[in-house]
């Protein structure tokens, strides 16, 4: 669990980034941390995992308070997938970039392979394995950066657009994977990014930051319904939850939408 209580931060005096912030992320959810660029998210998050420290407030990973922690403290915890892929690249091979964390923890040579293949073949990245990291694409990057991730089996894993540089079938099998792993081994899922239809499909609990102040902290499905005025945050209605304000329906996929939409039709 995290939890941020009247948080608040500024990275030069006077110039305020995060305002009053309180919120709970429990296990296991699936969190999409979204607003307008400059809306605060990716600061928050580098709190959540002790890169940076509130001015004031709290920040609680399992009921500790984090104030003196550094993020080794927390690398069990929490794991961190940054926006830009080459902040975390320091292996010689794909291969290597991948076990570098877990031989740091002195992980028995089977069991790091076995893990280190799992997490580049969910990634689609196996023909790449002795490539030198650097060589990559950006999207290759940045599924790179996903399994290095994964492959340290965290508690929590924060995830700044990492759909970015994907094409439709590369993002929907990573966030599938990672969808997964969060039912089956109780991950905690913090998805930061600007594409609405993936926060829609993948996750359930939604933050919305506006100028460095928190306006929404509930279901991401209440959030897509058309009551709240979510172009005034920086944010647009997925396709499938306009179409459905249309309709008066709410539906969590196109065959559900359409199945609905007949339905009415019949009732009328």
């Amino acid at each position: 669990m995290i939890e941020a209580s009247a948080v608040n931060f500024a990275y030069r005096r006077g110039i305020p980034v995060l305002q009053d912030i309180t919120c709970t992320i429990e296990d296991g959810e699936a969190v999409a941390l979204l607003g307008h660029n400059g809306s605060g998210k990716t600061t928050l998050s580098r709190l959540f995992m002790a890169l940076d420290h509130p001015r004031s407030g709290t920040i609680q990973v399992d009921q500790v308070d984090i104030a003196g922690y550094e993020p080794a403290d927390l690398a069990n915890k929490v794991g961190y997938v940054f926006q830009n892929p080459d902040l975390q690249l320091l292996g010689d091979t794909v291969y290597e970039e991948v076990a570098y964390g877990l031989e740091n923890r002195k992980m028995p040579k089977k069991a790091l392979d076995e893990q280190v293949r799992e997490a580049v073949e969910a990634m689609g990245l196996t023909p790449y394995l002795q490539k030198y990291p650097r060589s990559l694409s950006f999207g290759q990057k940045r599924r790179l950066g996903v399994a290095a991730a994964v492959a340290l089996q965290p508690r929590t894993l924060i995830l700044d657009e990492i759909t970015n540089g994907q094409d439709e079938q590369e993002k929907h099998h990573m966030m599938q994977y990672l969808s997964r792993l969060q039912e089956e081994k109780h991950l905690t899922l913090i998805l930061i990014t600007h594409d609405m239809e993936i926060a829609r499909q993948y996750t359930t609990h939604s933050l919305v930051l506006h100028d460095g102040q928190l306006v929404y902290d509930g279901s991401t499905r209440d959030l897509f319904d058309g009551e709240r005025p979510i172009e005034e945050w920086g944010l647009k209605q997925p396709v499938l939850a306009r179409l459905g304000a249309l309709f008066k329906v709410r539906a969590g996929s196109p065959e559900e939408l359409c199945t609905l939409v007949e339905r009415k039709g019949g009732e009328a």
